[in-house]
């Protein structure tokens, strides 16, 4: 075999392997404001179980509460709520929410935020022992699926009024924001959606967009209704979910397109991510600062 034949046989075998390679979700690292520094005060968290839903009967879940170092109990501090709260506080997961918080807070890029972390509810009297997914909160689904006020009136009645026991929270909706991943992203849209005297800034991983429950119609709800005054931060990648519910990258686009449509204050970060927290997660620090950004601020 002459040379120039061999290589271009050895080429042309390196092209699938391009392909396949491409085909892979990317893998996105964390920056340096996902990690502890010398210097930066710390935040408390503390956990917390409840039992006694009125809303969502029968069910059980913890809940965590971040304050920051910096909160003083004589100014009201902004208030962020997240969905799935055990995948949002863990200083190692994909988000590390606490770590970051401390250091936009210490660099005065976000207001003194506490927050709020909830998972869904279990249908059984007591709780596993370990927070996650596995076993799967029997209720999680209709709690954040549902297109309806419901899991608003939860948080409204009964989770926010139990931590406002003890701090001092801004009533103010523009003070309050409201996050989560897959249906907890949808679930945290269909809050500030339904309530938006009370949450004006919404974060959305890979949110489920799709046709769980009926989510499927916000794209076309959104266009047909007067626009609200939210800020909502979209996140997804191209290797998300494509299943008998619907596609997640294309129910993603849908979102982000209806919203630029009627000219919400939107943005939409679309990487080559999987259906998990890791490219939201990284990004987290910079999706924080563009959602708390000064209202004055008219760039998206």
């Amino acid at each position: 075999m002459r040379e120039k034949d061999a290589l271009v046989i050895f080429l042309w075998m390196l092209i699938p392997l391009t392909v396949v390679g491409q085909e892979q979700p990317k893998h996105y690292d964390h920056g340096p404001d996902s990690t502890r520094h010398d210097g930066v005060p710390r935040g408390q968290l503390t956990m917390h179980v409840w039992k006694t839903s009125k809303v969502f009967p029968g069910t059980a879940r913890r809940y965590w509460v971040y304050v920051p170092q910096q909160y003083d109990a004589a100014t009201p501090a902004s208030l962020m709520v997240f969905q799935d709260g055990h995948a949002y506080v863990k200083e190692e997961g994909d988000f590390r929410v606490p770590v970051v918080f401390d250091n936009l807070i210490h660099q005065q890029e976000m207001p003194i935020t506490i927050g709020i972390f909830i998972d869904p509810g279990h249908l059984k009297k007591e709780i596993p022992p370990d927070p996650g997914w596995r076993p799967r909160p029997e209720n999680r689904s209709l709690e954040y699926d549902t297109l309806s006020d419901a899991y608003a009136n939860f948080l409204l009645t009964e989770i926010i009024p139990a931590v406002e026991e003890s701090y001092n929270i801004s009533k103010s909706p523009q003070q309050r924001a409201i996050c989560g991943i897959s249906s907890g992203g949808i679930c945290a849209f269909t809050v500030a959606w339904e309530r938006p005297d009370q949450f004006r800034k919404v974060l959305s991983h890979v949110g489920s967009f799709v046709n769980i429950r009926g989510g499927h119609h916000y794209p076309a709800m959104i266009r047909k209704t007067d626009p609200k005054p939210l800020r909502v931060f979209l996140q997804d990648g191209s290797h998300d979910l494509d299943n008998q519910h619907g596609n997640w990258p294309l129910a993603n686009q849908q979102m982000d397109s209806a919203l630029r449509f009627m000219k919400y204050d939107s943005k939409f970060v679309y990487g080559d991510g999987a259906h998990n927290g890791n490219h939201g997660g990284a990004i987290l620090p910079d999706s924080l600062r563009w959602l708390w950004r000064s209202d004055e601020s008219s760039n998206p």
